[in-house]
């Protein structure tokens, strides 16, 4: 019979590899996975863009970190980030059209890694496999 392997254990280890093999992928690019995941959310968010506080308490990190990839995608011209009009002790987060463009080029990237992740699962095994890890993670909050 083979061993048992705890589940928090394979999540960790599904993570590591994911974020390792998007890592490299997106390394040509001079992006990291936490950058491209910052982008697709400011893509997704009400006028594209979120404040630093709300991108920390999306993402579960510091302010310290949520400001030094800001930092990074705005050199590279990515996002633009500047004091909210109406609340100057706000910064918000804006995504540029160059950042668009590459979460365009990330999301076929993605869609690759999550192929190879799902490779031999069935339609039906995909959807119970999703329906199952977001009621996980919804436990977690």
């Amino acid at each position: 019979m083979p061993e048992y392997t705890p589940n928090g254990l394979l999540f960790k280890q599904i993570h590591d590899r994911l974020e390792k093999q998007s890592n490299n992928a997106l390394r040509a690019d001079d992006l990291t996975m936490m950058q491209v995941s910052v982008l697709m959310t400011l893509q997704k968010a009400d006028k594209q863009q979120m404040s630093m506080k709300e991108l920390e308490r999306y993402f579960g990190v510091a302010q310290s970190t949520v400001a030094g990839i800001v930092s990074r995608l705005e050199q590279k011209g990515l996002v633009e980030a500047f004091g909210d009009t109406a609340d100057k002790r706000i910064k918000l987060v804006h995504i540029t059209p160059a950042g668009e463009q590459c979460c365009a080029e990330a999301a076929c990237r993605m869609n690759e890694a999550e192929e190879n992740l799902l490779r031999g699962f069935s339609s039906e095994e995909r959807s119970t496999l999703n329906r199952l890890l977001t009621r996980a993670a919804d436990n977690l909050k």
